[in-house]
């Protein structure tokens, strides 16, 4: 719960970080002054060419010993999803305010939930959803694994997703079925993953994509005014 702690203003919105411990270590060791009150990770947490348990096990201390409540959703090649689930669970355990909200939802500080669903999310609803070689839904079961936030509509609500929802305005792909959800449940902002820095507005949510943090980029987001300060790992504030 929330126990009676300030509401989330400022959320440091990091997507894929693809193995790049180091840049994720540099980015936390650089929040410091910056306001942060929470850590949204999205997208591909491990890299090809590494061991993914032990690269989640390393991103999800990282985040324990920051002392940030952190939320997170895998990418869609996180797989075999046993293994991320597995270090997740462990270092929840151990750092009571990290969260996976993967199919589910946590509460953040004050009134904020932190929801989402990672993978990649198909429209198609004959999908066949896979865990093992890849991470991959249809999308009736993000709607369905997040009806449950129709039972909390007093609290303001942050959601997470390694597929961006599709945006009429713009050629970038996305999924139907997630833009209608946003929609839906109306959420303060969204962090989606991508290559490319972006933000836009869906309805009246706030979408962000803070760009590859495995290309050194990542974005904070004040939740109040619905700004994004884009940001490069080892940039300096500004004065």
């Amino acid at each position: 719960m929330s126990g009676g702690r300030a509401a989330v203003r400022t959320l440091l919105a990091v997507s894929e970080v693809r193995g790049a411990v180091d840049a994720l270590e540099r980015v936390l060791g650089e929040l410091e002054g910056t306001g942060v009150d929470a850590v949204a990770v999205v997208g591909d947490l491990g890299a090809e060419w590494e061991s993914r348990p032990l690269t989640y096990r390393t991103i999800f201390k990282l985040l324990g010993v920051a002392g940030r409540p952190a939320f997170w959703v895998p990418g869609p090649l996180d797989a075999p999803l046993g293994d991320y689930l597995r270090e997740s669970y462990n270092l929840e355990v151990v750092y009571p305010f990290l969260h996976g909200v993967h199919g589910a939802f946590a509460f953040g500080p004050g009134p904020t939930i932190f929801a989402g669903m990672g993978g990649e999310i198909r429209d198609d609803p004959s999908t066949v959803r896979v865990e093992e070689y890849v991470v991959r839904y249809p999308a009736w079961e993000a709607e369905y694994r997040l009806k449950v936030l129709r039972e909390l509509p007093e609290h303001e609500r942050v959601l997470l997703f390694a597929t961006p929802p599709a945006h009429k305005g713009l050629r970038a792909p996305g999924s139907e079925a997630l833009a209608e959800l946003v929609k839906t449940h109306n959420p303060r902002a969204v962090v989606v993953a991508g290559p490319e820095p972006r933000e836009e507005r869906l309805g009246r949510s706030l979408v962000v994509c803070p760009g590859r943090l495995a290309d050194g980029r990542y974005a904070l987001v004040d939740l109040r005014t619905l700004e994004v300060e884009r940001r490069t790992v080892g940039e300096r504030a500004p004065a």
